[in-house]
């Protein structure tokens, strides 16, 4: 037992600092926020249209209960309303006033609704958690639904011995697609694997997001790293068999701008970042190129056909509908809702109504013209723009010009990297968790520009002539 003599130069030992209990309770309630945004589908899968909206609407309800008063108390700071990702709320705003237009009025107000809740959502965590508490919660959502998918593949593999359908399905006459089973049972098949989501390819991208969340808390010198370690070991099971060529391409992007990141960090000089940017250009350029004129062989090694598995006739589809109103688009509804008539039997795909374009920039230019693809286009050019530098330049407030990297500092670059690769074969990035990590992490860089600053971070940095 550590003990205090007359003669210690030290503080007396105390006990380490605790959470308090409240705080506990909170990171618990966005940790259930998160793992219900991530694993949405299995809300809908399990309690049907109607019980997803009562969970999904307790969870708002609570999220503003908690929020309103620590605005109005001025916890942990003050509302930062100018620092608020305005470019992205211009988007949410469009999306309203498309009511007005609206080929499907009723799916603009119910999505829109949708959109604004996970965007209140992104802003409360945003000012609430701290960098490191943002990234834990990240962590154990995706934990969560890592953790449930093994759970499931194993009950549907080993109990239920046959495929599992969604509860509540309204399924078509005859012997249901495979597409709309929530789970094959192909764990020990050798078959892709679904996971609690239901998707394949939602399920790639998750545990791809998963494994950057993992080694970034893994570098950063997280708690408990052999556990840490086991977990990256099931994301990247699940993300190899997933089998998601989307999720693929993503985290190469990702690993491609992380090592590029990671590069910059080392030059010390503007000379050394120009070459860098030469050097980078030129390599994305010739990239592009070469994946483009060899895209058939691309496809062929990631195991899709030409057209992208059906996805050049769902995008022309589309196009031929989006423009038709090229400058305001048909009106705002993200995702598109099966049940509306505008969109029922509009694209069938494996005898299920397609609700996306699998494209978010044509999914936009439907919707909202090209006034929201201008909008998202600022949005995502901002948001990249930011986490890059937030990536490269060294945390610098005075004269101290040598403090060391953050390594959670490299998760925005990295996602941002990832969602606009996934934007080309989805329409996730401007939707449900996609949006809510655009929200989240553009404002908390506006708001908390270095890890262990700003709102949620304790005490912000002081400059030597105020600290003197």
């Amino acid at each position: 037992m550590a003990q205090h003599s007359r003669l210690s130069t030290a503080p007396p030992p105390s006990a380490p600092a605790r959470e308090s209990t409240g705080h506990l309770l909170l990171r618990a309630h966005i940790v259930l926020l998160l793992f219900g945004v991530f694993a949405h589908t299995a809300v809908f899968n399990l309690l049907g249209v109607d019980g997803a909206a009562v969970v999904l609407g307790v969870l708002l309800l609570g999220t503003l209960g908690l929020a309103v008063p620590r605005i109005a108390l001025a916890r942990p700071a003050r509302f930062p309303w100018r620092r608020l990702p305005w470019a992205a709320l211009g988007c949410l705003a469009l999306a309203l006033v498309s009511v007005l237009w609206s080929r499907w009025p009723s799916a603009t107000l119910l999505t829109w609704t949708l959109q604004a809740s996970i965007t209140v959502v992104a802003l409360f965590i945003a000012f609430t958690l701290s960098w490191h508490e943002i990234a834990r919660a990240l962590s154990s959502a995706l934990k969560w639904v890592l953790g449930l998918s093994l759970a499931l593949e194993l009950w549907v593999a080993l109990v239920l011995r046959r495929p599992l359908l969604p509860f509540f399905s309204d399924l078509p006459a005859g012997k249901p697609d495979p597409h709309w089973y929530w789970v094959r049972g192909d764990l020990f098949d050798g078959g892709r694997l679904q996971g609690i989501v239901g998707n394949s390819n939602t399920l790639g991208i998750l545990c791809a997001i998963a494994l950057v969340v993992f080694a970034l808390l893994y570098a950063q010198g997280a708690r408990r790293r052999p556990a840490l370690l086991i977990w990256i070991a099931l994301a990247a099971f699940f993300f190899l068999r997933a089998g998601s060529a989307t999720a693929y391409a993503s985290l190469a992007a990702g690993a491609l701008v992380l090592g590029a990141a990671l590069l910059f960090r080392r030059a010390r000089r503007p000379a050394q970042r120009t070459r860098l940017y030469v050097v980078f250009a030129a390599v994305v350029v010739v990239g592009a190129a070469g994946i483009w004129f060899a895209r058939n062989a691309v496809f062929g090694a990631l195991g899709k056909s030409s057209d992208l598995t059906g996805r050049v006739e769902i995008w022309r589809k589309v196009w031929e509908r989006a423009v038709q109103h090229p400058v305001f688009g048909n009106g705002f509804s993200s995702p598109w809702v099966p049940w509306d008539p505008a969109f029922h039997g509009w694209i069938i795909d494996h005898r299920i109504t397609v609700f996306m374009a699998h494209n978010m920039w044509l999914d936009v230019f439907l919707q909202l013209g090209a006034i929201g693809v201008v909008l998202i286009a600022i949005v995502f050019l901002a948001f990249a723009w930011r986490a890059w530098f937030f990536a490269v330049d060294r945390p610098r407030w005075d004269l101290v010009d040598d403090r060391p990297y953050a390594a959670l500092s490299l998760l925005p670059t990295v996602l941002v990297a990832m969602l606009l690769v996934l934007g080309l074969a989805e329409s996730t990035p401007i939707m449900l968790w996609g949006w809510l990590l655009v929200i989240l992490l553009s404002f908390k860089m506006k708001i908390s520009p270095f890890v262990g600053s700003g709102p949620g971070e304790g005490a912000p940095p002081q400059s030597r002539r105020r600290t003197a």
